[in-house]
Order: C-alpha cells, then structure tokens, then sequence
C-alpha cells in the first residue's frame, strides 16, 4: 500500500525551516508518512526589498524572528547564530537535489543546517558545499558538474511549481493538494494526516475534491 505523502519546501538560510526540521522528519517516523524534501530559496529582496528600504518597523521584526526561532532552536539543544550577511542558497539547494539523486540527502542536509547555524559553512560559495557532498560519501567532480549542467533549470522548474501550489515562504508543507506554512502548522498537518477527510470542513467552500 502507497504511503501517503507529504511535500517539504525547505531553505537552508531560514531559522524557522531549521528549528522545523525535527518535527518533519518525526512525521515520517510517527504517522508513517512518505518525506518528499525540495529546496525553495527564498529571494531575500523579494519580499523583504533592499536594505536600504527597510523601516525601523521592519528591523524590529527581524530581530524578534530570529530571537522566537532561538527559543526553538534552544528548547532543542541546537545552536543558533544569527547569519553574517544576505546569502543566496542556490549551491546548497542544487546539493540538496544531487544529494537525494546519490542517496545522501540525510546527512547532507543535517550537515548544512548545523554547519551554517554554527557560523562553520558559507551556503553560497560552491567549494564549501562541494566539501560538504564529499565528506558525505559524494563527487565533488560530479557534483560540480551538475551545478554548471541541469542544476539551475531543475531548481527553478521546482520554483515554479512551488509558486504554482501557492508557496510563499518556509517550511512549507503540501499534503494532499494542501498548504501549511510554518512549523507552526504541523499539529494542524498531523491532524489532516491522521483525519484526511476533515479537509472539507477545514477549507469550506475553498476545498477542491
């Protein structure tokens, strides 16, 4: 029998996809769920826009996100330091799919989250995250193949199909045709999963069978 399946959008530069992680892979363990695990890299200026558009309003809010995903992170022994400056997670998320593709996306992924909330990775420079995939077992040549090959149209087809289930930010989760933003929203996914049919009731007149 298929295992039903829950969708994870993930950036490795976002504290709360970080201090997320254990719950979502604990879905997987607990209600026998199949992980699927994708890279959104988030466009900082996007929807934050450029430094020098940001209001005080806007720094206060930045300071108090990362002191909640702290609370988190500290609840669960992790350390978390705040990031250095603006990175582009294009690398780290082109390992994420290479890694999967070599069946080392596990301690791939749990090396890049620690390593870059310990200050021990840069997420945009491509040797580092080429030593991460050869410390993990992989090819450094191959992987660095792949980024200068197939890499960049294959994560922004993922992109694209990310912005088209109506993702946004991370972690995102897609289960049955349904998004849940936040780890936050993982008791609310939880009981989707064991309980699918209260979708109906859950979205109202928004559901789509």
């Amino acid at each position: 029998m298929e295992k039903p399946r829950v969708r994870i959008y993930t950036d490795y530069k976002s504290p709360y996809a970080y201090v997320a992680n254990k719950r979502l892979f604990e879905l997987e363990e607990t209600y026998g769920v199949e992980l699927e695990w994708l890279p959104y890299t988030l466009r900082i200026p996007e929807f934050m826009g450029t430094v020098e558009e940001r209001t005080p309003h806007f720094w206060r809010k930045v300071r108090y996100a990362y002191m909640d995903a702290r609370r988190f992170a500290n609840a669960q022994g992790l350390t978390m330091k705040g990031p250095r400056r603006i990175y582009d997670a294009f690398y780290a998320s082109a390992g994420m799919l290479f890694a999967q593709r070599h069946g080392l996306f596990r301690p791939y992924h749990d090396t890049v989250f620690r390593k870059f909330w310990n200050h021990e990775l840069e997420i945009d420079e491509l040797p580092e995250i080429a030593g991460v995939i050869t410390a993990v077992g992989g090819s450094t040549d191959a992987f660095e193949a792949y980024v200068r090959g197939p890499a960049r149209a294959e994560h922004d087809r993922i992109i694209d199909e990310a912005e088209a289930l109506g993702v946004f930010g991370v972690p995102s989760m897609v289960f049955n045709g349904e998004l849940f933003w936040g780890g936050d929203r993982i008791d609310m996914l939880i009981e989707r999963i064991k309980q699918p049919e209260t979708i109906a009731v859950a979205l109202g007149s928004r559901h789509r069978t």
